[in-house]
């Protein structure tokens, strides 16, 4: 009786070398994918050193960018540094200036104030020196002689006084009423008898120029009678 297979279902039966040969075919694709994936391969070495170049690069990159800013921020540091620096400075020079200027005004002062001590006390030491004269004949010749001593006028104590007798008697308000001068109305009056217009044209500077004044008498007298006979102690008589 003849052999049926079910239908649908009938295939050619796999021999053992079929089997085989298969299996060998499998083997090889396997290989040639393993192959394919090897990183030894020269595509995938390239795609290999490029992936390994990316963070290369972007790394140099953002060192580059921190370095810049890096300079940035230093050179920002540095003209800070040179404002603040110059500021100070501005100020220490401004202070010393000011120092100076202080220490100026008191040397000034502390000068300004000597000088008014040195002037008073020098004031003081003229006041102490100053003679004080008795108000008497005496006094009125010693004073008077002071006076044409610093005016360069020549006379002694013993002229004057030797005059001044012989004139009026030593009295200041002595006036001469009956002399050819009172006659012309300029008597002779004070302690010499000088009449107003020889006292006004030699009266000295310094003195009073009331006629009657004794000081101012006894000098304008004196000057006019070194103008006119040399000294005082030369006129012995009218003049």
């Amino acid at each position: 009786m003849s052999k049926h297979t079910t239908p649908g279902h009938s295939r050619a039966a796999v021999t053992k070398t079929q089997k085989f040969s298969i299996a060998g075919v499998a083997t090889l694709g396997a290989a040639a994918l393993a192959f394919s994936l090897v990183p030894g391969s020269a595509d995938a070495g390239t795609e290999t050193q490029s992936l390994d170049a990316a963070p290369v690069a972007f790394k140099q990159n953002v060192e580059a960018e921190q370095a810049v800013r890096a300079g940035v921020i230093k050179q920002h540091s540095s003209a800070d540094k040179q404002a603040k620096d110059a500021a100070a400075r501005a100020a220490e020079e401004k202070k010393k200036a000011e120092e100076a200027k202080k220490a100026a005004d008191e040397a000034a002062a502390k000068k300004k104030a000597e000088d008014e001590r040195k002037a008073q006390e020098a004031a003081s030491r003229a006041a102490a020196r100053k003679p004080v004269y008795a108000n008497n004949l005496d006094g009125w010749i010693r004073q008077s002689l002071d006076i044409m001593k610093s005016k360069g006028i020549p006379g002694s104590y013993e002229g004057l006084h030797r005059n001044i007798i012989r004139e009026s008697a030593g009295n200041p308000q002595a006036v001469n009423g009956w002399d050819i001068n009172a006659i012309n109305g300029t008597p002779s009056i004070g302690l010499l008898q000088v009449i107003k217009p020889t006292f006004d044209a030699y009266h000295v500077d310094g003195t009073s120029t009331n006629i009657y004044d004794p000081v101012a008498n006894i000098t304008a007298a004196a000057n006019y009678a070194a103008d006119r006979y040399g000294s005082m102690d030369n006129v012995n008589g009218a003049y």
